[in-house]
């Protein structure tokens, strides 16, 4: 049994301490001080006591390779860029030559109701896609064209397209050794992938280490990446549209909207993949549909510049303006944008894509493969034209949400509503996906039993209570390194592993023309 000493000494800690700070909101003693005071004082204690952990794993996760005097780059986007275009490579470009196959895929034609697992192709897509379709399709896609022009939209495309197939290969892997128990629940992921795909391949040892790390930097990302920043910026929205803004009732009780949260996504998470699955396959296609006919407002108002943002897309990522350091500088921002965007080669996906009734693991690969598509392609493709198209990109001291939101203010001052119930939705739907994530990665660390499901379930709704009341940046900061960092172990798997996709692709397109060839 392996040691949890560690992490949960950490959680535990920090818990309680936020916990400290946010009793006094909940308390009417004349002599204690105001909510607000005590809040900001606990924040920065624990901001404090995050710090040098914080920029230990941050330096060395996102320690930049200088290019130039100007230009850096880090390290970790190298790692990412340069599997996905190796194995997009491997592949014979999978991800355009399946592109028909996989959608005919997600409708059941190659699959049988009564195959293991827990889900349909439709409900792992939908799943997956509700933890990466987010607010780094709406805040991030700003941050890139605000620092690297609008040509960083190019870049952003082109890299989602050859996250497709990192895509296609941690999915395959993760259903070809996924666990399934007496109950027909399914353990997956790259834990699962990492462990027994390596031990198979005469590597146990090595494998062993990469899963244990794998595991403990996608809990540390769930509570972190996964459920603060998430809450913390829905609740910012929330109020900001709908509560009254600064100074109001709910801007000093901000917990009340973080406990409704909490008590919304314990009911959908309590049931499991099963019950995440039937919320986003519902949720997801619901608030796509709602972001992208808001978009398509927006563009079709500008439609005179419609034709000038793409031509400024494609000239200037090839030789744009002195904007964050030329033309390799819009390609950085990019790329980043489009790894934080659609976390191809990270892993986390693979771990709900695991659960899908299947007997033959590429045909979920081949799914998985339209998860960046749409996320990165089509989505951030959508808001880059809305920011361009109307020039708020060009707005001064505006970045983030706040730009795409000028962008929707251009229609009507009251069609920034609709992004503000987006952006609570696309958390809402991140927050219950990357439960899953640590769930699956807890269950790994300290063995899958009733006692540790449910910890782990009260832990994450806990803290959706302290992220929507309180500002902890370094948690946040920290939690997004462990994001990245689970691309270190994750990827070194794929490369050892890509012999056995190759034999799964071959095995389910020889299935697929067997059975539309009786057809």
């Amino acid at each position: 049994m392996k040691s949890p000493s560690t992490v949960t000494l950490f959680f535990a800690s920090l818990l309680i301490a936020c916990f400290l700070g946010i009793e006094p909101a909940f308390g009417q003693e004349e002599e204690a001080p105001p909510a607000e005071e005590t809040s900001k004082s606990i924040d920065t204690l624990i901001n404090d006591m995050m710090d040098g952990p914080t920029k230990l794993i941050t330096d060395i996760v996102f320690y930049e390779i200088k290019l130039s005097e100007e230009i850096a780059i880090p390290w970790v986007l190298i790692w990412l860029g340069v599997a996905a275009i190796f194995f997009t490579i491997y592949f014979k470009f999978v991800n355009f030559r399946s592109f028909g196959l996989a959608f005919r895929t997600i409708s059941g034609r190659y699959t049988s109701k009564d195959d293991p697992g827990e889900i349909t192709h439709f409900q792992a897509l939908t799943a997956a896609l509700s933890g990466t379709v987010g607010l780094g399709n709406i805040a991030g896609v700003a941050i890139a064209i605000q620092l690297g022009g609008p040509g960083a939209t190019f870049w952003m495309i082109l890299m989602g397209f050859f996250g497709m197939t990192s895509k296609f290969v941690e999915c395959t892997l993760g259903v070809r050794f996924r666990e399934i128990d007496e109950t027909g629940k399914v353990m997956g992921g790259p834990m699962r992938y990492l462990a027994r795909g390596l031990k198979d391949r005469g590597l146990g040892q090595l494998g062993m280490i990469l899963a244990m790390i794998f595991a403990v930097m996608c809990v540390g990302g769930s509570i972190g990446g996964g459920n603060l920043f998430q809450i913390n910026s829905a609740t910012e929205q929330f109020v900001a549209a709908f509560g009254g803004g600064e100074g109001s009732f709910l801007d000093q009780q901000r917990w009340i909207f973080g406990l409704v949260v909490a008590l919304i996504v314990g009911a959908v998470i309590i049931g499991g993949i099963r019950s995440i699955a039937r919320v986003t396959s519902k949720l997801v296609p619901f608030m796509c549909g709602i972001y992208i006919l808001a978009v398509i407002v927006v563009i079709f108002l500008h439609l005179g510049e419609l034709p000038v943002a793409i031509g400024k897309i494609f000239t200037e990522a090839f030789a744009p303006a002195a904007v964050g350091g030329g033309l390799v500088g819009c390609m950085i921002q990019g790329i980043r944008r489009s790894a934080f965007s659609n976390e191809a080669g990270i892993g986390s996906a693979a771990i709900a894509h695991s659960a899908v009734k299947t007997t033959k693991p590429a045909s979920e690969g081949l799914v998985a493969l339209l998860e960046p598509f749409v996320d990165t392609v089509v989505v951030c493709t959508m808001t880059a034209l809305a920011i361009i198209v109307t020039n708020t990109y060009q707005l001064q001291d505006v970045e983030g949400v706040a730009m795409t939101s000028a962008a929707f203010e251009t229609v009507m001052p009251w069609f920034k509503m609709i992004l503000s119930v987006a952006v609570i939705l696309f958390a809402f739907s991140t927050m219950i996906s990357w439960s899953y994530y640590g769930m699956q990665a807890w269950a790994y660390l300290f063995g899958k039993n009733a006692f540790m499901d449910l910890a782990y379930k009260v832990l994450f709704c806990s803290f959706i209570v302290i992220g929507a009341s309180m500002s902890l940046t370094n948690v946040v900061d920290f939690s997004d390194a462990m994001i990245f960092a689970m691309a270190v172990p994750n990827i070194v798997g794929l490369y050892l592993m890509l012999p056995l996709v190759r034999g799964e692709l071959e095995d389910f397109r020889s299935h697929c023309a067997e059975i539309d060839s009786k057809s």
